[in-house]
């Protein structure tokens, strides 16, 4: 992931105090263990002020508001205690060149600083600091004791040090050309590394923006640079200080990520100030949604992977038990004989001669001669009692075993369901999709598959984002992407005019073809929703698919089943072909 470099907070800066100062804090909500987000409000609006320390995607930026769902973190809870309710009265830079903004706190704007909240965007090391007016650190989202690092502990109590002041010399516009020049071709390797090594503050994602800019390769030696090139780089190199000296930015997506120089790299972007920049061309948009698409696509990939391990290690579990169970029962088929044998063996006793070790006799009903074994040392009552006493065990493991058989397999159908929901969702798409995957992770938690974790708080989310499709005839079609929202869509989306489709006995979605009064979908509408019903079922690589559509008013579910699971009647089967299905859409 592109860092935030030194050029880009200063643009996220100077858009922050255009919107956020003067500001009420109203409300503080951490996300997760590295990312909270601050309500400001200002005379004219809200705003969600999001800070994230990730070791990768560290980053302060105006952002969406987050999903409403109870908070159980030490940071925000420490936050809110002492900020609420203040004014952010300014945002500083603590040192030139440092990649750590200062939020200051006060009563009311014109009053004494009260707090500090330091933001420190700095990779691996980026974190976030309450510090009071006696500059003492009253909480950090990441203490660092002394063990950890002897340079710089953080801790609660101790007073805040700015970090260590880098070297490397500090970019300025009355440094001349010739020992600017001489400092970046010191040593010969390519201009992106002798830019980003030679001077703080230039990032290799900034390094490459000013070679592109002066028309020159980022990876080329610096040793193949000409006096030209060398003159029209330095004039590169002075109007990106004017830039961060002026606070005029052109804020854009590139291939790669984003900048903030986009007027650089060409295109239509133009440097505006940060009081010209709307929402949808700031950098706070650009880079609070470069990072939540990048963080969710991680996320999405480490829940996926999560679930789909638990879900195959619990089906491969279940499944030895179902084995068992029915080799149990297997055996206990055979209980009838030895009762049989036994009745023989009673009804034959005058034949029975001491020391025998096997006895033939014919069968009641069809002649056929019956070998039976015996034990010589027991006359022929008591082998008859054993077997009678065998036939009652197994009878009594039958009506023990069944009911464990019965569960063991609805067990299994219900992670088959809910494998089948994991396997449709096979890559990030949109936000949703991560959604989707949570929620399935907290249904496994509820029901007892998956532990807690740590500080998890489920979110008060609809849902309502089901996959939304229309028929060629133009009926809308919803899709559940998981057993809360299938149990949400038949039980009490669904009306009297729909119809209900699902693949037949097989794991899938729930899916409704939306009908208004009085209408009847032709060939061509059922014919779709059958292929979708298919392509979001587990038999999606089929090239048939039974599929059945009934009435909603006729699926049920029963009392106390497990999410996603229902019973129908009256259905009728079409043939889905999910292969008709373009794979691209939802």
């Amino acid at each position: 992931m592109q860092p935030v470099d030194y050029t880009t907070l200063r643009a996220l800066a100077a858009e922050l105090r255009v919107r956020c100062i003067p500001s009420r804090l109203e409300q503080v909500y951490q996300l997760d263990r590295t990312h909270l987000a601050i309500a400001l409000r200002t005379i004219e609006r809200r705003s969600w002020l999001h800070v994230c320390w990730h070791s990768q995607a560290a980053h302060v930026a105006i952002g969406a508001a987050p999903p409403k769902g109870p908070d159980t973190f030490t940071f925000s809870d420490q936050l809110r205690h002492q900020l609420k309710g203040l004014a952010l009265v300014e945002i500083a830079e603590i040192a030139p060149w440092e990649r750590v903004l200062d939020f200051r706190f006060s009563r009311r704007p014109g009053d004494a600083i009260v707090w500090h909240l330091y933001v420190e965007v700095m990779g691996k090391y980026s974190n976030a600091i309450l510090v009071d007016r006696d500059d003492a650190i009253v909480t950090a989202a990441h203490q660092v004791s002394s063990q950890q690092s002897s340079v710089r502990p953080i801790q609660t109590g101790k007073p805040y040090e700015i970090p260590p002041v880098l070297t490397s010399p500090m970019p300025s516009k009355a440094e001349d050309f010739e020992r600017w020049r001489d400092r970046v071709a010191l040593v010969p390797d390519t201009l992106r590394r002798n830019l980003t090594q030679t001077y703080r503050g230039v990032s290799s994602s900034l390094a490459q923006t000013l070679a592109i800019a002066a028309d020159l390769d980022p990876k080329a030696s610096t040793e193949t640079l000409t006096p030209e090139d060398w003159r029209r780089l330095f004039a590169t190199w002075q109007r990106w200080i004017d830039r961060l000296d002026s606070e005029q930015f052109a804020p854009r997506e590139t291939e790669a990520g984003y900048t903030v120089l986009g007027d650089f790299v060409g295109g239509d972007a133009e440097p505006k100030s940060a009081s010209q920049n709307g929402d949808d061309r700031s950098a706070n948009a650009l880079v609070f949604e470069y990072y939540r698409e990048r963080l969710d696509r991680q996320s999405f990939d480490r829940v996926r992977h999560q679930l789909g391990q638990k879900v195959a290690n619990a089906l491969k579990k279940l499944g030895v038990k179902r084995d068992g169970f029915v080799k149990r029962l297997s055996e206990s088929d055979g209980a009838d004989i030895h009762r049989q044998r036994a009745d023989l063996l009673m009804a034959h006793l005058h034949e029975w001669e001491p020391g025998m070790k096997a006895i033939e006799l014919s069968d009641f009903e069809t002649g056929e001669p019956v070998k039976i074994a015996l034990n010589p040392e027991h006359n022929a009552v008591i082998n008859a009692q054993r077997l009678y006493k065998k036939h009652q065990k197994l009878k009594r493991a039958r009506d023990a075993v069944q009911p464990l058989l019965d569960e063991v397999t609805d067990e299994i159908d219900y992670l088959e369901r809910v494998d089948a929901a994991i396997a449709t969702i096979d890559r990030y798409r949109e936000a949703a999709d991560l959604e989707t995957l949570e929620d399935i992770r907290d249904e496994l938690i509820e029901q007892g598959y998956i532990p807690a974790p740590q500080h998890h708080a489920r979110p008060n989310r609809k849902d309502d984002n089901f996959h939304r499709f229309r028929a060629p005839s133009g009926h809308e079609i919803l899709i559940g992407r998981n057993n809360r929202q299938n149990d949400r869509l038949t039980f009490r989306v669904a009306n009297d005019y729909d119809l209900w489709f699902h693949t037949q006995e097989i794991p899938g979605s729930h899916v409704l073809l939306r009908l208004e009064p009085g209408t009847v979908p032709d060939s061509a509408d059922m014919q779709f929703v059958a292929n979708l019903a298919a392509r979001y079922s587990r038999a999606r690589q089929s090239e048939l698919v039974p599929v059945i559509y009934t009435e909603p008013r006729h699926v049920y579910k029963p009392k106390g089943a497990k999410p996603g699971t229902a019973i129908y009647k009256h259905e009728q089967v079409i043939w889905g072909q999910p292969q008709q299905v373009d794979l691209a859409s939802p």
